[in-house]
């Protein structure tokens, strides 16, 4: 899995910042840029749950060696834009995700299965269009993804699936983006995460869970 930060709106800290203090403000934006507090408002505007103010900032990553099985899970996330490589018009080599959980008593069936699927594919793609040759390609298939969020979206995007439950694919991307996203809006992004870290509260109570809150 590789996650990267192409794109985002210049200083998103800042200009979710400002958005917060224009709503109650006479100032013009070039004059509130020169506030001194614009992060200390931000924080508290988040604190207080008022995040339309972040919808300002724009984030798009570009995220590859993931499986379909992923993609079908994030493409549910809305507000948000996808492109997403089409198997229609892009011949797919041989690049699959196998789950850490069959490795071990799976591993060398599951290799052997994909390698026969693989195979078939291959057959057909010169008989067939690709766009039916594909019908037998399993989830497991890597693609690669644009992805563009604002950062309201990614906060309910980190409460969501960086929790334990997520499943474990997603979870991973999850995280790999919310430390990306860290870096270059750390106000906006202090306390995203899963609501048993951010709010001390488990919202499916599970108390078997190992991170659910003491």
């Amino acid at each position: 899995m590789d996650v990267k930060l192409i794109a985002y709106t210049p200083e998103p800290d800042i200009i979710a910042g400002i958005s917060a203090i224009f709503t109650h403000s006479k100032k013009k934006f070039e004059e509130l840029q020169k506030e001194e507090k614009v992060k200390k408002i931000l924080r508290a505007v988040i604190e207080m749950g008022h995040t339309s103010v972040v919808e300002h900032a724009y984030f798009t990553f570009e995220i590859s060696g993931v499986s379909r099985a992923l993609t079908h899970q994030l493409v549910r996330h809305r507000i948000a834009s996808y492109s997403q490589q089409s198997q229609r018009y892009v011949v797919q080599e041989m690049s699959y995700v196998v789950p850490p959980s069959l490795r071990k008593k799976y591993g060398k069936k599951y290799n052997e299965m994909i390698k026969k699927i693989w195979e078939l594919y291959d057959e057909m793609r010169k008989d067939v269009p690709i766009e039916d040759a594909r019908y037998i390609l399993p989830n497991a298939t890597c693609t690669s993804i644009i992805v563009s969020m604002n950062a309201r979206s990614l906060l309910n995007f980190f409460e969501l699936r960086c929790c334990l439950h997520a499943q474990w694919e997603i979870r991973m991307l999850a995280w790999k983006m919310l430390k990306l996203v860290k870096q270059v809006a750390p106000t906006i992004f202090e306390n995203a995460g899963p609501p048993c870290k951010t709010k001390k509260i488990c919202p499916m109570k599970k108390r078997s869970c190992r991170w659910y809150p003491k």
